[in-house]
């Protein structure tokens, strides 16, 4: 907006990875279009995050400056040295984006105010991502103690689930923010004759993949044309591949015109994550006319619900027996293409999350801090 180039910012995003990154996904999409917005609004936006090979030190991006320096451990420790040699009296503002492990800046930037952002907490995600002594230390013992460290400041999210997350480690001074999404055309494409399930997403533990197999290998028993399209890369790729039944294609990693398509065609997307910040394919599901049966856990309820979903308690057999009974009306009915798939243009959320900033920066946060 045109005030924005009379006041412009300079503001400082520490987050662990950019979209560069070869892991990037739904949260690093969201800090790169919200700072692209701001830098193209007028104000002066830094992005530092952990280094990618192939990818300079410095470099401008979508008119914002991106510094890399670190490793996915050492990022942290690198902040706050590259902040200590060339921060200090250069920003008006940094935003900590927390992903599972904080930069906990507000203890070590003295000279700016910091706000924080957190899409998620990681919890049960623990148990899917590390072997147990590790998971049982980061899930009762490391999180806490990192969420904790915010317990008396104002931080941005971007789902109800994540506030009430926060709330039970005494982080109760939220600020929800929109999700956003990028609308594509609708692919001229007719529904499949049979009955067709979609999964999309990375084939990682705490996603669940395999409980849309086994669901699908209960539902065959009465739906016995169902198909079933798993679509996404990751190391449960194999694994899958050996164990599916039929009817069941593990697809891998696929275009976004294959993805967008074959989204289309299917007459229901399901999520079976542990955890969401938001669950954002269940957005991109119904921007393209296909309606989410999801596990009712946190992100993925706030999304479904958004796009006019379904919840189901969070098993296989429960999955199937709502497949089993949703599909007939799925494939009679159809479900019009939602605007935004329940989520809010990218447009509005760099406003929400602008106007955040400056409430923070103009006093408000003093008021709401907890003593």
């Amino acid at each position: 907006s045109p005030s924005d180039k009379e006041n412009p910012m300079r503001i400082l995003v520490l987050t662990w990875r950019d979209l560069a990154h070869e892991a990037a996904g739904g949260a690093e999409v969201y800090t790169e279009q919200v700072t692209r917005r701001w830098a193209a609004a007028g104000h002066d936006v830094t992005l530092f995050a952990a280094a990618v090979p192939g990818r300079p030190a410095d470099e401008t991006v979508d008119g914002y400056r991106v510094v890399r320096r670190g490793g996915r451990l050492t990022v942290y420790r690198a902040a706050r040295t590259w902040y200590a040699e060339n921060g200090h009296g250069q920003f008006d503002v940094v935003i900590d984006m927390v992903n599972t492990v904080p930069f906990r800046a507000h203890q070590w930037i003295t000279d700016a105010p910091v706000i924080a952002f957190f899409h998620q907490t990681a919890e049960e995600c623990w148990h899917f991502n590390a072997p147990l002594p590790v998971a049982m230390l980061g899930r009762y013992v490391l999180e806490p103690r990192w969420i904790k460290a915010y317990r008396d400041r104002t931080v941005m999210v971007v789902s109800q689930s994540t506030a009430d997350a926060l709330a039970r480690f005494g982080v109760k001074n939220t600020v929800i923010l929109p999700e956003g999404f990028e609308p594509v055309p609708v692919p001229a494409v007719a529904k499949e004759d049979k009955p067709t399930i979609v999964w999309c997403a990375r084939l990682v533990p705490y996603k669940r993949p395999q409980d849309v197999v086994e669901a699908a290998r209960i539902a065959r028993a009465q739906v016995l044309v169902l198909q079933v399209w798993i679509m996404g890369g990751g190391p449960m790729l194999e694994e899958l591949r050996k164990s599916a039944p039929a009817g069941v294609e593990i697809l891998g990693r696929v275009d976004e015109t294959e993805k967008n398509e074959r989204m289309a065609r299917a007459h229901v997307h399901v999520a079976t994550s542990a955890r969401e910040g938001w669950g954002l394919v269940v957005s991109e599901a119904a921007a393209l006319g296909t309606p989410t049966i999801a596990y009712n856990t946190p992100g993925l309820k706030d999304s479904t619900m958004a796009a006019g979903g379904q919840l189901c308690p969070p098993n296989p057999d429960a999955l199937a027996a709502f497949l089993v009974e949703s599909l007939p009306r799925l494939q009679s009915e159809a479900f019009p293409p939602i605007p935004f798939g329940g989520a809010h243009s990218w447009d509005d959320v760099a406003d929400a999350m602008e106007g955040a900033v400056l409430a923070f920066l103009s006093g408000d946060r003093t008021s709401a801090l907890v003593s």
